[in-house]
């Protein structure tokens, strides 16, 4: 059943409910439901509705126990603005007007926002944002678990250890938990590098990427394997398979290498898990990961692409879906008794984001929403706390006053733009959809192509890459100690907040006060 359709079904009996409920045993029998429970002409659809939201929030027992399990899930570049139109796009999709809909984690309990500037930087990047919502420590715009004592590109300082951090995955292996890291973009991205690395530039993927010159740092590709974090983590999934082996060589795909050293870090993964006494499983493709067996394997590697995986709008058979990826990694993390951490992350949106793609930004956002969707399925939520964030926003805005069921992706009533060419409800402040002026009249976008995939939406200033926004993101939880994931916060609050759900740590705790 999709997730719209159980949404209409819950709130149908719920609507039901509330009207028996409201009334007293003499009126029962003289109450009748509105001719549909969706007629939004209707004053009684927005008192039924506004009250079951009621009930529903004071009936909601606070949940104190251990969190066993931790799921974060992270939208990267998913802004406010970015859920609201995903709501649209989806429920579109479906032949619905599309605002009324929620994503599958919009319906937990608790709602908080974070805010998420670098140290040094008022804008962040997922480098320094990462460094803060898995860490704890608030960093330098590109750095990746370093604090903001080391600026970007200082090897010297990544090398001499004193100011690296570790977090969530850290705690968690440290407390006998299982962890795994799951993603859309390369494994060594500066997203997903923050849970295991320290690398004075987030650009540092591989050995190719360093300096020629000056001191030698590790790449963030070579911590993975050989890192006191990295190579204890269990199960990591995602792109980024060219950081992992020599450029004179190709992969089974036929893709060369981008690593310079000569070392094959997949082989050298495979070692060292055997060294460990584990047994560990390297897949490269989509069939191999789904009839992967979670009972006879305790670590994998999937490398599913040379670079990001594509885009699910582009993914062909061989590619995963998010949660695909997101259901494998659980089987496998579950068979541990003392629990699990697992961080998920769809990067995409993000880089869709930065091409000013909005379909495509919209489609990954939707994805997303299905892998958080499938994990509910999967976990006991009395025990599994769950946690679904952003690292920073983007600058594409939803205007204009278009009526109800407008096509998101499409224009809005052009009559309100005063040279009454048409605009469409969605923008960027910029990136490479900027179109010049042409005698000082705006591009007439009535013959643009909007249903092409790549169609690149419209900028008010002209830059190569559109940049990220510096408004807070939302966060959602639920499960074990959710309630202290509400009110504003700082971005860092986060993984404390985990910690102390889930008892791990240096910090305080729910059973270490």
């Amino acid at each position: 059943m999709s997730a719209l359709c159980l949404f209409k079904l819950t709130f149908l009996v719920l609507v039901f409910l509330f009207c028996i409920s409201a009334r007293s045993v003499e009126d029962k029998n003289k109450y009748t439901l509105p001719k549909t429970s969706f007629d939004e002409k209707n004053k009684d659809h927005w008192n039924i509705q506004a009250q079951w939201t009621l009930r529903n929030k004071v009936s909601v027992p606070l949940n104190t126990k251990i969190a066993k399990n931790v799921i974060m899930f992270l939208g990267d570049g998913m802004s406010i603005t970015t859920l609201a139109a995903t709501r649209v796009y989806l429920g579109q999709k479906y032949g619905h007007l599309g605002e009324e809909l929620k994503l599958s984690f919009e319906v937990f309990p608790y709602t908080g926002l974070a805010k998420t500037y670098c140290v040094d930087h008022n804008v962040a990047d997922s480098a320094c944002s990462g460094t803060a919502y898995l860490t704890g420590v608030k960093a330098n715009s590109g750095t990746v678990g370093l604090s903001a004592a080391v600026k970007r590109g200082d090897c010297e300082g990544q090398r001499d250890g004193v100011h690296s951090v570790t977090g969530l995955m850290d705690w968690a292996q440290k407390a006998g938990k299982s962890t795994g890291v799951v993603t859309t973009t390369r494994v060594t991205h500066a997203t997903p590098a923050a849970s295991y690395a320290h690398s004075a530039d987030r650009r540092w993927e591989a050995d190719s990427d360093l300096p020629k010159k000056g001191l030698h740092c590790e790449d963030i590709a070579s911590q993975l394997v050989r890192g006191n974090v990295g190579s204890r983590i269990n199960v990591v999934l995602g792109g980024g398979r060219r950081n992992f082996f020599p450029n004179r060589e190709r992969d089974a795909e036929g893709y060369r290498g981008h690593r310079s050293d000569g070392k094959d870090l997949i082989r050298e993964w495979l070692l060292k898990k055997r060294s460990f006494g584990v047994s560990a499983k390297y897949v490269y493709n989509r069939v191999d990961l789904l009839t992967l067996d979670p009972t006879k394997y305790t670590n994998v590697l999937g490398l599913f692409s040379p670079d990001h995986m594509p885009y699910h709008l582009e993914a062909g058979h061989d590619d995963p879906s998010l949660s695909e990826m997101t259901e494998k990694a659980i089987q496998i993390l579950s068979q541990n008794s003392n629990g699990f951490f697992l961080f998920v992350e769809g990067g995409r949106i993000d880089t869709a984001h930065h091409e000013t793609k909005a379909r495509k930004a919209l489609d990954e956002t939707a994805e997303f929403a299905k892998a958080v969707e499938a994990a509910v399925r999967m976990v006991n939520l009395e025990e599994t706390l769950i946690v679904v964030t952003s690292d920073h926003s983007h600058t594409m805005t939803y205007s204009g006053y278009s009526k109800r069921g407008t096509d998101i992706l499409g224009f809005t009533n052009k009559m309100n733009a005063s040279d009454n060419l048409p605009y469409t409800t969605l923008s960027y402040a910029n990136g490479p959809g900027y179109r010049p002026h042409v005698q000082d009249k705006r591009h007439n976008m009535e013959a643009d192509d909007l249903s092409n995939l790549n169609y690149t939406y419209p900028s008010l200033v002209p830059t190569p890459r559109e940049t990220h926004g510096g408004e807070d993101v939302a966060v959602f939880a639920r499960g074990p100690w959710s309630h202290i994931f509400s009110g504003n916060y700082e971005q860092n609050y986060i993984p404390h907040a985990i910690a102390y759900a889930a008892c791990i740590g240096p910090g305080l705790t729910s059973c270490r006060p």
